[in-house]
């Protein structure tokens, strides 16, 4: 075993991924009889075949396959302690997020807060899908990724999941569109019922957990609603609803400027609704310390803003 090596492990991942050893040479700018002669020192070292011939190519035998596993997790260590100490050395200390492209800038801005504007600190904020940001967290690309679809999570799961704030949805809208209802109605505020079936609505795409729950609400209603808009942008539904276009159906954090300015008003909560904005990392040995300052803030200051539940129809 004292000749295991970093350099062994890597041609054996290139070899597993590209599925020959011409090909994986081709890549690596060696020869294809250097690269099985160390291809065959690692396998007399593990004492174990890794590859079998299958054809043309070559695929992993059951120990090839456990030894993958290992030194992907090897390489990952390896990443995670070079990027480490890259930032403890330098000046300035790096931290890298990714965000879902839907998810609200209010909300990004609120969780990034306390690193902006330190003169040690650079932030690196990217925005994909989930899948890609994922992908970005598992290759250490990332170290966080800021969503609010929690991954799937067993016992083989590599991600923690932080939730880091729950926001109420309501019904959204500008004062010409909501001022004159609200006024004419009691205290005990508007009928739910009637606000859906009276305006038409802005509402997130049918694949979000958001659209999920407000399509069974509808139907425990047994109301008929008119949809303005299908948005997968919450920062489009923002435009849209500013533009009235309709209610729009979102957390406030989304709207907090508009808000507080009095360009939107809030006709209430929607019942059974919430947004739940979650940090996913992953259990690494050497974590970024920068992002414990964030996660152990506790929840994002969204100022505060709060109405009454809406009128049950």
């Amino acid at each position: 075993m004292a000749s295991l090596n970093l350099h062994h492990l890597r041609l054996f991942r290139a070899v597993a991924c590209e599925g020959t050893v011409t090909g994986a040479a081709r890549q690596l700018n060696l020869s294809p009889s250097a690269l099985s002669t160390q291809l065959r020192t690692l396998e007399d070292s593990l004492g174990h075949d890794l590859f079998e011939r299958r054809g043309r190519g070559l695929i992993l035998t059951e120990a090839g396959r456990i030894a993958l596993d290992h030194a992907e997790a090897i390489f990952r260590s390896a990443e995670d302690l070079a990027a480490t100490l890259r930032n403890a050395r330098g000046g300035q200390r790096a931290l890298r997020v990714g965000a879902l492209a839907t998810l609200s800038r209010n909300f990004q801005i609120g969780f990034l807060h306390p690193l902006l504007g330190r003169p040690d600190v650079e932030i690196v904020l990217r925005s994909g899908s989930q899948g890609e940001l994922l992908r970005g967290l598992d290759s250490l690309a990332l170290d966080v990724v800021l969503t609010n679809l929690a991954p799937p999570r067993d016992a083989a799961s590599p991600y923690l999941i932080h939730r880091l704030d729950e926001q109420a949805v309501s019904l959204i809208g500008t004062p010409a569109r909501l001022g004159s209802l609200l006024a004419a109605e009691s205290g005990e505020g508007v009928p739910l019922a009637a606000l859906l079936t009276r305006h038409p609505l802005i509402l997130p795409t049918p694949e979000t957990a958001l659209r999920a729950t407000f399509d069974a609400l509808v139907a425990q209603l047994g109301v008929t609603v008119r949809i303005a808009a299908e948005v997968d942008d919450m920062a489009m539904i923002r435009l849209m609803v500013r533009e009235d276009a309709g209610l729009a159906v979102i957390p406030p954090i989304v709207v907090q400027d508009e808000l507080g300015t009095g360009q939107l008003v809030e006709a209430g909560r929607v019942p059974t609704m919430v947004e739940s904005f979650l940090a996913v990392t992953l259990d690494r040995r050497f974590p970024n310390p920068l992002l414990g300052e964030l996660l152990t803030r506790g929840g994002i200051d969204v100022n505060g803003y709060r109405s009454g539940p809406l009128g049950k129809s």
